[in-house]
């Protein structure tokens, strides 16, 4: 009686062992966002513009030193199981079309949520398109009754990642303040708003030009993440036999 215990002991804690070894390995998702926009600088002769359905946004300084920032959100909390441990994120973005050499991109997460209309950018986009109903502008989070607190977005002044980016081509975002950024939209997701690109703002011209969800070449944001394992049942132990 005590080895037929013993056995049983044995081929349950195997069987527990492998089980909790499967549910704690890590998975991979790739997602593209679910919404992106371009926050042009405000030029009150021309008006609120945005470019919620284009192919590209902006990031960087015109030629005419004007100001562009990119906006970008991935539904995270519907791509991955709750409770779900993040080891490893990247963000790879394609940058078709540039007017400067060499130039520091920057993420950062933002702290309140914006929005996508139906505006729709016409030529290389650069200079949008007047701001529909919800549209994410300069001013707004969503036009035209939504402003942001500080125009221009409102986003973290700490770098989630910074990349290099000079000529034509895909470029990879990739930080352990992603990592954290993640985490915490898995644990909190009404707190995903996603993050702003922030370009070289300090020199003319320095724009980059990113493509879209919309576009043959869309941001895609891979993570890798352990499956939270679930607390295993005590059973009642059965009374010994006579």
């Amino acid at each position: 009686m005590t080895h037929s215990k013993a056995l049983f002991t044995l081929i349950f804690a195997t069987i527990f062992g492998c089980i909790t070894a499967s549910l704690a390995s890590a998975n991979t998702i790739s997602i593209m966002p679910n919404k992106d926009n371009t926050l042009y600088e405000y030029d009150p002769l021309v008006g609120d513009t945005s470019n919620a359905l284009g192919d590209h946004f902006f990031a960087g300084v015109t030629a005419e030193g004007e100001l562009r920032r990119g906006v970008l959100a991935f539904d995270i909390a519907g791509s991955m199981p709750a409770g779900s441990t993040i080891t490893s994120v990247s963000l790879s973005m394609n940058m078709s079309r540039t007017i400067s050499d060499t130039r520091t991109v920057e993420l950062h997460v933002l702290l309140a949520d914006w929005g996508e209309g139906t505006s729709n950018a016409n030529a290389n986009e650069g200079q949008g398109a007047p701001a529909t109903p919800n549209d994410a502008t300069w001013r707004h989070r969503f036009f035209d009754t939504i402003f942001w607190t500080t125009q221009g977005g409102d986003f973290s002044a700490t770098v989630s990642a910074s990349q290099a980016v000079g000529d034509i081509g895909q470029y990879t975002w990739s930080s352990a303040q992603m990592v954290a950024d993640v985490q915490s939209w898995v644990n909190n997701p009404a707190s995903n708003f996603g993050w702003l690109v922030l370009g070289d703002e300090s020199a003319v011209p320095t724009s980059k030009r990113f493509d879209t969800r919309e576009s043959a070449s869309p941001p895609v944001l891979t993570i890798e993440y352990i499956r939270a394992t679930p607390t295993p049942r005590p059973r009642p132990t059965p009374p010994p036999r006579p």
